[in-house]
């Protein structure tokens, strides 16, 4: 299949995937009910990220790989975390291991016969929970939340046994000690006979009834269940006055501080210094799992050398020194009963296998997802087969396959649609003008009346990363969309005035009132201002997620110039040329730019939209450094970072990294053998610099890691 076929079908998937894990995210973080098991999020998790694997233009700041857990529940209060609690990346093989130990010798720039030490410990199967020490004193406690963002626990976690209010011996200043509040299986056991007996409802395995636990707004309620505490990380540490021999320079011997602390620290966490030993420790711990006593469902590895942690650095959602290896796939078979069609945001027929409800090696799976026409009948499979399902990390849940013997007479062909099932439009399979094949999606045509996309479309622009426009959550556009209120983004900043001449006024709307009607409006006239970068990402143009919004603004630095040379952006032309240059952005999304403002119909919606907002300037990162706005190319091999880390050191600075030189390279950083570019930038007279004058210029931070 071509490349261009296989693009459609993964972004379509992906974008199903990522609403699916939103709303497993919600139940999960915010309602501890979850609907499925921690072991299928993973694998629609690693499913949504092998996608972006093998397509890295949707890996844009819109991901879900980039985000963390859920926005804290109504409930609590919030704190926020000094230092954002993020999450690990999973692994569910062998070798993957060894890719893991590769990727962080390659982005230290180390030989591959280089020897670095991990520690690998229990992943444990708990609630991950940030506990701030002042002067030795608990003073807070908090859960994830969304990685920025945590629910007020304090007073829930001081009545856990294994969490001191004082620390022992030598305290920092300040400490965010992290770790997991969980639940043993004795434990659990005897909660759900407590439950049963008082005629309560159960709970669903040790995890959801540690979360709940935990989670209680009367604190005498979680004084009540056994909760248990294993410390493993932290957040922000500032030592203060205390002596540096106390201090500690690797994973293991913070661990050994926690212990000293009055922390309990898994015993099993173990130093290996090979891919070799980190997989033997996996499987013993795997071979040892039943009788532990706690549930765990994996092993953690993490660079032990402090320093080199802090070398790695992090990705958007997750640490690249450490990594989660999770235990392996389980199969079984089910009966189909049906197929239904979902339609996505981009117009997208996505086929949903609908199943009798299956327990794989523990896990009820229902649902799995079927991809595309092409597969179902590529696979044969037919409504009444017997399938075989798997639930795995690459794939999940998925179905692998019919059982042919167990077929029934009656098992029927499915007919994929060829009209939209949500509003009748036909969905076609468009032929792909640079293969002439068609692509692997079945589309709506229905763009401008079809619910499913118009919702969506407006959903993405009010949401938090883009307009942010609070009261216009996913029920209340929905309600207006379907009250013929709200159809284009413009319709929301005249929705106001509309009902102010309107005989049906929205305060008289069921679930409305005057202070709410009055509350929205407000709520729509602040967001009349929004920042370039924001703006770009609320227009949701496909493969345009934050980051390369960010890239976009940072290029272009004001909307009309984006425009315009977009507008302009013809293959092979200089404009597109321009976009395609652009550092991380590519051949994907120049294209889906430039076509997104070709298009007449998003014209005339801009020209709408832009009468009624105003956009301001992205604000610079670290604005107050020398290289803040510049446009940056970096050639040649360097010697004291890699290149990854010399790109990452200039955005982390707010310069623009580009990947060619031109009259608007403000600067070249020059390595060793360094070649086209280096000459090209002598020829346009552009400042180049060599590795020691760039750290010199960006600081010196940098070269001391």
């Amino acid at each position: 299949m071509k490349k261009s076929d296989d693009l459609a079908r993964a972004s379509a998937e992906h974008k199903r995937l990522g609403e699916e894990i939103a709303a497993h995210d919600r139940a999960y973080y915010q309602e501890d009910a979850p609907v499925v098991s921690d072991a299928e999020y993973d694998a629609l998790r690693r499913r949504y990220e092998a996608l972006e694997k093998q397509f890295p233009e949707l890996a844009d700041e819109g991901s879900l790989s980039r985000k963390v857990g859920a926005a804290p529940a109504e409930k609590f209060a919030k704190v926020a975390h000094a230092v954002p609690m993020l999450s690990l990346g999973n692994i569910f093989s062998d070798g993957e291991v060894e890719d893991f130990v590769a990727r962080v010798k390659r982005f230290l720039g180390l030989s591959g016969e280089a020897e670095i030490a991990f520690t690998a410990e229990p992943k444990i199967d708990g609630l991950s929970c940030s506990l701030r020490y002042e002067k030795g004193l608990l003073v807070s406690a908090a859960t994830r939340g969304d990685g920025l963002i945590g629910e007020d626990v304090t007073a829930n976690v001081r009545t856990i046994a294994d969490i001191p209010e004082k620390l022992s011996g030598k305290a920092p200043e300040v400490v965010d000690v992290r770790g997991e509040v969980y639940m043993s299986q004795a434990d659990f056991s005897a909660l759900n006979a407590k439950q049963a007996a008082a005629d309560k409802p159960l709970f669903a395995n040790p995890r959801n009834a540690a979360a709940g636990s935990l989670r209680q707004l009367d604190p005498n309620v979680t004084a009540q269940r056994p909760l248990k505490f294993f410390a493993y990380a932290w957040g922000e540490l500032m030592w203060g006055a205390v002596q540096p021999e106390t201090r500690a320079d690797s994973q293991m011997g913070m661990m050994a501080l926690f212990r000293a602390f009055g922390f309990s620290v898994n015993s099993l966490t173990k130093v290996c210094v090979t891919a070799e030993d980190m997989i033997a420790h996996f499987h013993d711990i795997e071979s040892r799992r039943s009788a532990l006593g706690y549930d765990i469902d994996g092993v953690v590895y993490k660079v032990n050398d402090l320093a080199l942690q802090h070398r790695l650095g992090f990705r958007a959602r997750a640490p690249r020194w450490a990594i989660a290896h999770k235990f392996s796939a389980e199969r079984a078979t089910s009966i189909l009963r049906d197929i239904e069609i979902q339609v996505g945001r981009t117009g997208v027929l996505t086929p949903v296998a609908r199943l009798d409800p299956v327990t794989v090696g523990g896990v009820v799976v229902s649902n799995a997802t079927l991809h595309n026409e092409d597969e179902i009948a590529r696979k044969d499979i037919r409504i009444g087969d017997t399938v075989i399902v798997q639930r795995a990390g690459d794939v999940i849940p998925q179905i692998l396959g019919v059982v042919p013997e167990k077929r029934p007479g009656g098992a029927r062909r499915y007919q994929f649609p060829h009209t939209c099932p949500a509003c009748g439009s036909a969905a076609l399979r468009e032929i792909d003008p640079r293969t002439g094949e068609p692509e692997a999606a079945r589309r709506c045509t229905g763009a401008l009346v079809c619910p499913a996309q118009a919702v969506e479309k407006l959903r993405h622009f009010c949401s938090r990363n883009a307009f942010d426009i609070e009261g216009l959550g996913d029920k209340q556009i929905a309600f207006f969309y379907e009250k013929g209120l709200i159809h284009t983004p413009a319709d929301i900043f005249t929705l106001a005035e509309r009902d102010r001449q309107s005989l049906t006024k929205i305060e008289n709307f069921e679930g409305f009132g005057k202070v709410s009607a009055r509350n929205l409006f407000a709520a729509i006239e602040a967001r009349r201002e929004i920042a370039l970068n924001r703006f770009i990402f609320a227009l949701g143009i496909r493969h345009v997620g934050e980051t390369n919004a960010i890239r976009l603004a940072r290029s272009f630095e004001t909307f009309d110039a984006l425009r315009e040379t977009a507008r302009h952006a013809t293959p092979d032309s200089e404009a597109r040329r321009r976009i395609n240059d652009i550092d991380g952005i590519g051949d994907v999304v120049a294209e889906a730019v430039a076509d997104f403002f070709v298009e007449p119909h998003n014209e005339r919606a801009l020209d709408a939209l832009l009468k009624e907002v105003r956009i301001l300037p992205m604000e610079a990162v670290k604005s107050g450094s020398a290289v803040a706005g510049k446009t940056v190319v970096f050639t040649g091999a360097l010697q004291k970072m890699t290149r990854d880390e010399a790109k990452a050191m200039a955005e982390r600075l707010g310069a623009k990294v580009s990947s060619s030189v031109s009259k608007k390279t403000d600067l070249v950083i020059a390595g060793a053998e360094a070649g086209s570019k280096l000459t090209k930038a002598r020829e346009l007279g552009v400042d180049v610099i060599d590795e020691d004058a760039w750290l010199a210029l960006a600081g010196g931070a940098a070269g001391q890691t």
